[in-house]
């Protein structure tokens, strides 16, 4: 049987050519006058393109000494993107365990724990190697355990309440820069925080400038030295580069400074204050710049989810390699064991054009096939935004930077070092490339000076993030009395200070923060009058979600009681999304989901004193949507996945999203088996429905 993919390239012309652009006045890239060029400078620049010959692998001098160090003692290791920080994982973790001693990996994607636990499984052995990631649980009793650092962190959790050894020796988090990401740095810090002082700890990361300082902190709080190991030398070098509306590829500095044609297109955009009225440029010429001087393939960063897709829809067919040359194979086995995918809207392009987009908007399965057919040389460029910029092993012999703004979750605000830094981290490719390079394209959203202010800058120093919420509370007043909790509270990141008066103000205004969220705990009944947890207490300390004290009190009201798996699940999913995103419903879904909308809207009844009691004590609460329920409702009545995709106007990445964070907190309610079985076992059926392709 001939499949969508077989037809579709059964149908490709054998020579491509390339269609006609349109000469238009709207980007420095487009127009009359572009032709692709090198300067003089540039060309010597580009005389480092090559492959290196193959030599013996030999450690450098600061992976033996991460290595001799983590023996004994804690070691903060930031070296740069590609220089070799896995294998000093890899390497302390067999000597670990050849001592009969237990290991935990923690990273802070599901994604990148599924690949550690895959190359350490290749290394060690699969019958070595567990994975915990809150959708997979497998082999948790080997001595090496790959997963997510939440899942550590509430492991910690289990350890303190239960008053048992966590059971580990060494704990390697990978990625540990997260400690400063905002909405998910208190979890890494409550690990540093929590973690015995006997067990080791290996923090890995291309991007800690203040290394001193957060070793200096982990000292104070774990009671246990900590060497700092910092490289500084780029495995593979950095050649910046510009892209002259012209078509000249010019160097972007000269020394530390701008280059004289750069500083002097910037001098005269900044003085004739000329606005480009389109933000895309002309893509087709730019890779055929980078493909004319041998500088893909590429990673093209962009603003947004929507940019990268209209980017990949200007693009001509790419003058395509042999067909021999494995892309056919590779493609058809992967899609074979992914049939959801042959109906992928950009499928075509990949085939055409041979380019991929790579973001948060798409399913797990079709960002794994662009990675996997980029790393295996199929693939020209990918548009992508920042998500393959953090945590993703995914780099290409040059990266495009075209704005230097980003997307706070709010608004578009400035690009900050550590950004930029990460992006330029994934130019240049260890064993396949002499040089890496980066190109720069002037534009709308382009601060010439700000990116060399950028380039020339360290990353920005991390700051602790961490805040009280109600999980942490109740958790560790399941093992702390309140005096307790405070003095924790005082080990933290942020109440270490060398201002002694500065750190003063931080510990009272954490301390006046667990304090309130105790007060609203004991007002509800969570807590006794002493801070201890009561029996409801105890079962909702075991809700590690996102909003705990929400669902707790659905379930102590019986709103959740004897509902089926389908209802429960549609149910839940509204507490999953952190974002008040707009979805559409499509006319006809509201018919099949009136019912729902009933019960969902007697839900938010039930929740209304709760929440104006909250609001009442100074807390606010998250936008709770119906969007979720539906899309869930669909899926869990065994739609397919095409038709959820059409009944709304959300991504299919953020559905998907949606969805398995929906099965992660039916997960927690499993957990409540011994307190509500009925609703335990609906819990469980639910994430049985949830669990199907395209989610595993």
């Amino acid at each position: 049987m001939t499949s969508q993919y077989q037809k579709k390239r059964q149908n490709l012309p054998r020579k491509p050519a390339f269609r006609p652009i349109k000469k238009r006045e709207l980007h420095p890239t487009e127009g009359s006058a572009f032709h692709p060029s090198l300067h003089t400078e540039a060309e010597l620049l580009l005389s480092k393109i090559g492959k290196p010959e193959p030599t013996p692998f030999t450690p450098d001098p600061f992976q033996e000494k991460a290595l001799e160090n983590i023996l004994f003692q804690d070691v903060l290791v930031s070296a740069p993107t590609g220089s070799g920080k896995t294998w000093i994982a890899l390497e302390a973790t067999k000597n670990y365990i050849s001592h009969g001693l237990r290991v935990w990996y923690a990273t802070p994607l599901k994604a990148l724990s599924n690949a550690k636990h895959q190359e350490f499984g290749l290394a060690l052995g699969e019958e070595n190697v567990g994975i915990l990631t809150g959708d997979r649980k497998e082999n948790p009793d080997a001595p090496v355990i790959v997963g997510t650092t939440e899942i550590l962190r509430n492991q910690l959790y289990d350890s303190m309440e239960s008053g048992t050894d966590v059971g580990v020796n060494l704990v390697i988090l990978d990625e540990a820069h997260y400690l400063g990401d905002p909405d998910r740095g208190v979890v890494w810090e409550e690990v540093l925080i929590y973690l015995p002082p006997r067990v080791r700890t290996l923090l890995l990361s291309a991007t800690v400038s203040n290394a001193n300082e957060v070793a200096q902190w982990l000292e104070h709080t774990r009671k246990a030295p900590c060497k700092v190991i910092l490289s500084v030398d780029r495995p593979v070098p950095l050649h910046p580069l510009f892209l002259m509306p012209s078509g000249e590829l010019t160097p972007f500095l000269a020394g530390r400074r701008l280059f004289p044609q750069v500083a002097a297109l910037a001098k005269d955009r900044k003085k004739s204050k000329r606005v480009y009225e389109n933000e895309t440029p002309n893509f087709n010429r730019i890779l055929g710049v980078l493909r004319e001087f041998n500088l893909l393939p590429a990673i093209i960063f962009m603003k947004s989810r929507s940019d990268c897709d209209k980017a990949l829809a200007t693009l001509s067919p790419a003058p395509l390699k042999p067909y021999e040359d494995g892309f056919d194979r590779e493609l058809a086995s992967y899609l074979e064991a992914n049939p959801e995918l042959e109906t992928q809207r950009h499928l075509d392009r990949l085939l055409t054009c041979r380019v991929g987009v790579h973001h948060a908007g798409h399913l797990p399965a079709w960002r794994m096939l662009v990675e996997n057919m980029m790393l295996s040389g199929h693939l020209e460029a990918i548009f992508s935004t920042s998500t393959v910029a953090a945590g993703v092993n995914f780099p290409a012999r040059t990266v495009v930077i075209l704005q230097t703004d980003r997307f706070d979750g709010k608004s578009f605000v400035d690009m900050t070092a550590t950004d930029f830094h990460q992006m330029t981290g994934r130019a240049g490719r260890r064993g396949k490339d002499k040089a890496g390079f980066m190109v720069m394209v002037p534009g709308k959203f382009f601060d010439v000076s700000l990116a060399h202010e950028l380039l020339t800058s360290s990353p920005e120093p991390l700051r602790s993030r961490i805040a009280i919420n109600f999980s942490m509370t109740l958790n560790l007043l399941l093992s702390h009395d309140p005096a307790g909790v405070i003095r924790l509270l005082e080990l933290s990141f942020a109440a270490f200070n060398l201002n002694k008066l500065q750190a003063k103000k931080i510990k009272a205004k954490l301390i006046k923060d667990f304090f309130k969220h105790m007060g609203l705990l004991q007002e509800l009944g969570y807590l006794d009058k002493e801070g201890a947890p009561t029996a409801d207490g105890k079962w909702a300390a075991r809700l590690r979600l996102d909003q705990p004290l929400l669902i707790a009190e659905l379930i102590r009201s019986g709103d959740f009681s004897e509902l089926d798996p389908v209802t429960l699940a549609s149910l839940i999913s509204p507490f999953v999304v952190d974002k008040d995103r707009e979805v559409r419903l499509d006319r006809e879904l509201w018919k099949d989901t009136r019912r729902l909308w009933r019960k969902f809207r007697r839900m938010i009844e039930s929740l209304k004193p709760l929440i104006n009691f909250m609001i009442s004590r100074g807390f606010d609460f998250p936008a709770i949507t119906f969007w979720p329920c539906a899309g869930t409702l669909l899926w869990t009545s065994q739609v397919e996945w095409d038709e959820l995709t059409e009944n709304l106007s959300a991504d299919e990445g953020d559905l998907a999203m949606m969805l398995l964070r929906t099965a992660d907190h039916l997960r927690q309610l499993i957990g409540l088996e011994d307190h509500e079985p009925e609703l335990a076992a609906a819990a469980k059926q639910g994430v049985q429905l949830i669990m199907r392709p395209p989610l595993t």
